[in-house]
């Protein structure tokens, strides 16, 4: 016959209160983060979301007060916004494209062994580091017909019919700003496509010449595989942060001539800071959250897909 051994009284009380404690203790550690998060992001996020509800114009301000949809219902019928979406789109479509295919070539180019290559890889990440203000002015002054020289090499190889200034034409403005953008950009994918092409073993590339694959065989079935997740995350940051750039767009051209470069960022910035409209900007703002929100989830999905594939 076996004895059952004796238990203190406090073991059965002991265990939740450890658990309990084993539960709260990480959160313990890490609340002065999650406070910090908090106050920098969530608040301002909240309270710049609940100015799309109100009436708030500086230049009016005895007219303030909730007026629940009426800020998304202009926005509707606001023709401006439209037009501001349209050239969003193509701000950052253009963008993008050029700057992903001219980064993707420096990397792959990069990624080779020659004479020079370390000062080459300074001078391709140069632009990287010049202020987008910067940046601005001295392609604001390239697209300058009298003291720049983009328009006059247009014009001898018969792009235009004489030097004119295109920051000021509404139909080719916008491109003064996306070539602007894509010298500036350029760097970005050059740097992450780099360190990622550095990363795929060298023995696979050596293992398909053995079996006969081309060059392009070996791109298309090893490099492209390889580089597909990485691609998709920094199309998707990038995408974002050229959508969110305005700051070319209003140093170049201010939005004109006649808004016709407005992109949704730069008329955010024009009516909060201009207008004095905030409460009007912020519902363009969410605009904008959602629409990038969107695009994002995509992306995230569309890369879980191909990490699965790999």
């Amino acid at each position: 016959m076996t004895m059952a051994l004796p238990t203190s009284p406090g073991n059965g009380r002991g265990r939740p209160l450890k658990r309990f404690h084993w539960l709260v203790e990480p959160y313990l550690y890490l609340s002065p983060a999650i406070i910090l998060i908090a106050l920098v992001m969530l608040v301002p996020l909240v309270v710049g979301i609940s100015y799309a509800f109100q009436a708030i114009n500086l230049l009016n301000p005895f007219e303030t007060g909730w007026v629940g949809f009426a800020n998304f219902e202009k926005l509707w019928a606001d023709r401006l916004f439209w037009k501001a979406l349209t050239n969003t789109f193509w701000w950052t479509l253009g963008s993008l494209f050029f700057q992903f295919f001219l980064g993707l070539g420096l990397a792959l180019l990069l990624n080779k062994p020659f004479a020079g290559r370390g000062i080459v890889q300074g001078l391709v990440f140069l632009p990287w580091a010049v202020p987008a203000f910067l940046s601005g002015l001295n392609w604001a002054w390239l697209f300058n017909p009298i003291i720049g020289p983009i328009p006059h090499w247009l014009a001898a190889v018969g792009l235009m019919d004489e030097p004119q200034n295109i920051l000021a034409n509404p139909d080719m403005a916008l491109w003064g700003p996306i070539v602007a953008n894509v010298w500036f950009g350029i760097p970005f994918f050059a740097i992450t496509l780099l360190a990622a092409l550095q990363s795929i073993p060298r023995d696979l590339y050596e293992a398909a010449a053995i079996d006969g694959a081309s060059v392009w065989q070996s791109f298309i079935k090893i490099t492209v595989p390889f580089l597909a997740p990485t691609i998709a995350i920094t199309v998707m940051l990038r995408t974002i942060w050229i959508a969110n750039f305005a700051d070319l767009i209003y140093i170049m051209t201010g939005g004109g001539p006649a808004n016709s470069t407005h992109i949704i960022s730069s008329y955010i910035f024009t009516t909060a800071f201009r207008r004095l409209d905030f409460a009007y900007a912020s519902t363009l703002a969410i605009a904008l959250l959602v629409l990038l929100l969107a695009y994002a989830m995509l992306i995230l999905q569309m890369r879980k897909h191909l990490v699965k594939g790999i």
